[in-house]
């Protein structure tokens, strides 16, 4: 079975801004964010009668900065980095028994399976970690009809460890 799948993805402001809040809310610092607004907002309805106006405006920004203002700053950033040349050609993944190919434009790279980091699958998009730094982004609705033979596919080439949520 040689079997190639390939998608074409040109990345929205949607897309990375979907990215950026999973990568900024998980792990450690996810918990802290979490914490850190729930126990904002326990103490602004618990403690409302006893706590001074200042120190409900105080509770009010606690509790935006990481539901309203994190959001807001990282969708401002993403939409500077959307119209960077680099999203705005579409790119190529192809996957088969091989690894990945990559191509945008006249760039072209090949990976083994055995280089790829990790793959996450994500509520609405598939992530592809190459190293700490590099990734590739499979948002769901690029997956279409192939989805479950791309999912198959990981499976049977990344180990339960280089994968998460497959």
């Amino acid at each position: 079975m040689n079997e190639q799948i390939k998608f074409e993805i040109k990345l929205k402001t949607k897309d990375l801004w979907q990215f950026s809040m999973y990568h900024a809310n998980s792990g450690t610092m996810g918990v802290f964010n979490l914490i850190f607004t729930v126990l904002a907002f326990v103490l602004l309805v618990f403690r409302w009668n006893v706590i001074t106006n200042g120190n409900r405006l105080l509770l009010v920004c606690c509790l935006m900065i990481f539901t309203v203002l994190q959001p807001l700053l990282l969708y401002n950033k993403v939409r500077k980095q959307a119209k960077l040349p680099m999203f705005q050609r579409p790119m190529y993944l192809t996957f088969d028994e091989k690894g990945l190919n990559v191509e945008q434009g006249e760039q072209k790279a090949e990976f083994a399976w055995e280089q790829m980091g990790r793959m996450d699958k994500k509520p609405t998009m598939v992530v592809l970690y190459m190293d700490r730094v590099h990734a590739y982004l499979l948002p769901k609705n690029v997956l279409g009809e192939q989805e479950k033979v791309f999912y198959d596919l990981v499976k049977t080439h990344l180990p339960k460890e280089r994968r998460r949520g497959f």
